[in-house]
């Protein structure tokens, strides 16, 4: 089986489009579409790959036009696309081909748009690379609850670390004490992998909205999220359920810094909710935002939001989760880190 997964903000919640194919290899998959379009006089490039695909991908139908424009034979092997795809295939930004892979990087002049076929072969020598990419549903898996619930959040877990310093990055790997904030969010054409996994390392899940209000330290590399994530947790808080509900009606999270959410968190809190008051009294989020379109769930160890910010790229997605729900999901939350640090799911590890 051959895997497809594109990467495109305007896909519902989890922004991906996900699809398994039935072709054994990448390169059988193109072959078929050179059989279905390029050797058939009434072939529709741009309607086949849509329909394969669940839907249009950027710049993927040209391949099989120009093929068809300069009468190019159908690959005969992997080296073969790979040395077709460079020069026929529509893209803007980096295209990666080896014998189980076709990776491609490009992007609409709006936002970037990676897509990725990639077979089974590949994909079971490396599942903490795929585990995420190819879960295609809300919510992602949370086991490891204490009497269950959503939204509004869960009973307390029993493993609370105590608070710790904080960090951006992902330095701290999944197995050490540490919460870790995955953000995949963007306000402008740099739209893919800009911001960083960020830690807090010594503190559990359970344990961090207290973190949140007590800590000061370094808060100006904080990403702006999380400053706003951070001044909307109530002094009563247990849990983040409340203040990611909160966050749902945020005015902006695009712009300059409100400098007030560097202050001691009872002076952030309160213009925090001051803020909330504000835009409440306007009755309108701008951008086509619609706050009853948000998803979220709060488990012990497990904070998942797809947050509605625009009519036009719909949803963006906030995971915290910490090393208990890590150590029961390895490779979800290793290929989770690297989903947000690395646009090539199979590229080279980082030192």
């Amino acid at each position: 089986m051959t895997h497809f997964v594109y990467r495109t903000h305007y896909e519902g919640p989890l922004g991906k489009r996900v699809r398994r194919l039935p072709d054994a290899t990448v390169l059988d998959w193109f072959r078929r579409g050179w059989r279905t379009v390029v050797d058939d006089p009434a072939g529709d490039a741009r309607a086949w790959v849509a329909a394969e695909l669940g839907g249009d991908v950027y710049g993927l139908p040209t391949i099989f036009e120009d093929a068809r424009e300069h009468h190019l034979p159908a690959p005969r092997s992997w080296r073969d696309l790979a040395g077709m795809l460079p020069e026929h295939l529509y893209h803007e930004g980096d295209l990666l081909v080896d014998e189980h892979s076709v990776r491609v990087h490009t992007d609409d002049d709006e936002v970037e748009l990676p897509y990725f076929f990639f077979d089974d072969t590949l994909a079971a020598r490396h599942p903490e690379r795929v585990a995420y990419l190819l879960h295609d549903g809300w919510p992602l898996p949370d086991d490891t609850r204490e009497g269950g619930g959503t939204g509004a959040g869960t009973t307390r877990g029993p493993d609370a670390g105590t608070a710790g310093g904080s960090g951006a990055g992902a330095s701290h790997g999944p197995d050490a004490v540490a919460t870790h904030a995955v953000l995949l969010t963007f306000y402008d054409s740099e739209s893919i992998c800009w911001q960083p996994p960020f830690s807090f390392p010594g503190v559990r899940l359970p344990a961090l909205a207290a973190h949140l209000r007590a800590t000061t330290e370094d808060l100006e590399e904080w990403p702006h999220e999380l400053l706003v994530l951070r001044a909307l947790v109530a002094p009563e808080d247990d849990d983040l359920g409340p203040a990611l509900r909160r966050c749902n009606h945020w005015p902006s999270y695009d712009g300059e810094l409100p400098p007030e959410l560097l202050g001691e968190h009872a002076e952030a809190h309160a213009f925090a909710l001051g803020r909330l008051e504000e835009s409440a009294s306007g009755g309108d989020l701008g951008r086509g935002r619609d706050p009853s379109r948000t998803l979220l769930e709060c488990g012990a160890h497990l904070a998942q939001m797809s947050i509605h910010l625009d009519g036009h790229f719909g949803h963006q997605q906030w995971f915290v989760f910490d090393d208990v729900w890590a150590g029961r999901h390895r490779d979800l939350a290793a290929s989770l880190l690297r989903y947000a640090t690395d646009w090539d799911p199979f590229g080279p590890e980082e030192d």
